[in-house]
């Protein structure tokens, strides 16, 4: 990936592309590469930001995910790794300028005090009850990642010579909060009709890549080469439940009704 990356970046730049700074995205409870992002990044004189949306409680090593790149971004999200029962989210940085802007922006812009607005900004402060509630969660947050490794470790073990089924691999160093459990699968649909006949819910995270939606359309005059990769992968992966309190026994009946339909 590096490589090609950095093929993708000096392409642009060669193209008189104005290009400012690189997303990355931790996908299902995987933190992105992000040590080779960040070195790109300074490279080249990019900003670097990290959506870690799906990526909290993950790690590189020692290193958390919300703790990479210039500014990294998490969700509260109920599905998130780490859910309040509404909307809220969080935003990381060391950068002492852009943190005390972020408090401005998501209090209508405010300077000083409240009624002094310097920027235009938003109403986006993390309500009181939702800061409660995640207050606790956080006390059992990195035991419910073991459990869900565990899980995540059974599911690959069943499923992982099954034809038909390719299980997710965790790159050595990494560690998946496994916001979700993704397979890719052969006969997709047919698939998630048998499971559900049995009682097993299942869903597609995504079914359509970014480049594939009318809001994004007009920027595809920017991309260079064909998004192979995702669109493949868009046509074939497929979640199962994933939490910390399924039981071994939910797991087993779960990967035997998925070794059933492909044997």
């Amino acid at each position: 990936m590096p490589s090609r990356f950095r093929e993708k970046i000096l392409t642009l730049k060669n193209s008189n592309k104005n290009l400012a700074g690189i997303l990355s995205v931790d996908l299902f409870g995987l933190p992105a590469n992000h040590n080779e992002i960040d070195r790109l990044a300074k490279e080249h004189g990019l900003w670097h930001v990290e959506d870690a949306a799906q990526g909290f409680g993950g790690k590189i090593d020692n290193n958390r995910a919300c703790s990479f790149g210039d500014i990294s971004t998490t969700s509260f999200f109920p599905a998130k790794p780490l859910g309040c029962y509404g909307d809220g989210g969080a935003i990381f940085t060391d950068n002492i300028d852009v943190a005390e802007h972020i408090k401005s922006l998501r209090v209508h812009g405010k300077g000083s005090h409240k009624y002094e607005n310097v920027n235009i900004g938003y109403n986006s402060r993390l309500d009181t009850i939702q800061a409660a509630i995640l207050l606790e969660k956080l006390k059992i947050f990195d035991k419910e990642v073991v459990k869900k490794n565990e899980i995540a470790a059974m599911y690959t073990s069943a499923l992982e010579d099954v034809k038909g089924v390719i299980v997710p691999k965790i790159p050595p160093g990494y560690t998946s909060s496994w916001a979700q459990y993704t397979l890719r699968v052969d006969k997709r649909e047919e698939l998630m009709t048998y499971l559900k006949s049995q009682g097993i819910p299942t869903t597609v995270y995504y079914p359509k890549t970014m480049s594939q939606t009318k809001a994004l359309a007009s920027f595809l005059k920017y991309q260079i080469g064909e998004l192979k990769n995702s669109t493949n992968f868009a046509s074939s992966v497929l979640s199962l439940p994933m939490h910390a309190y399924l039981t071994d026994e939910e797991v087993g009946y779960i990967y035997s009704k998925i070794s059933n339909f492909y044997n």
